[in-house]
């Protein structure tokens, strides 16, 4: 069974930080303070993480994270989308966030485009979504005739 479960800004995230830690190598920062984070269990272990927060007038995503056995199982899209849900149901104006350009069409998926960046490091993309153009129907465009989602 997959669950998610949110984490408000100054909670406890000693369940999730072990997800972060496997991944990026590190742990509990000062941003941590500012951000809701979102932690998913797959058969009740800790398996994905990630962050938003609000910055400079928008929302930004971080630190979108799946312990690498946990992979391949959709359990990132879930991470993501339930960040979406979460800028979307605040009334977001944008989301943005910043990520390795082999990563792009991940987020591409759900809407957020690369944007023009000075940052001067070719590895890392700025992207963003538009609050209102935030979609989180997958089945609008899938072209699945046989799914038993369709109506």
């Amino acid at each position: 069974m997959v669950q998610g479960k949110w984490f408000a800004p100054g909670s406890d995230l000693s369940a999730l930080l072990p997800v972060r830690e496997a991944v990026f190598g590190r742990g509990a920062d000062a941003l941590d303070a500012l951000s809701w984070n979102t932690l998913v269990y797959e058969d009740s272990v800790p398996a994905a993480t990630g962050r938003i927060w609000w910055e400079d007038g928008a929302f930004r995503l971080g630190d979108l994270a799946v312990l690498e056995e946990r992979r391949r199982r959709r359990l990132g899209d879930l991470v993501l989308r339930l960040l979406l849900f979460k800028a979307q149901s605040h009334a977001a104006r944008e989301v943005r966030l910043r990520c390795p350009r082999d990563l792009t069409g991940f987020f591409e998926r759900l809407g957020l485009r690369p944007q023009p960046s000075g940052s001067g490091d070719a590895d890392i993309v700025e992207m963003m979504i538009p609050g209102d153009q935030i979609d989180l129907d997958t089945c609008k465009n899938c072209p699945k005739a046989s799914c038993p989602n369709r109506t």
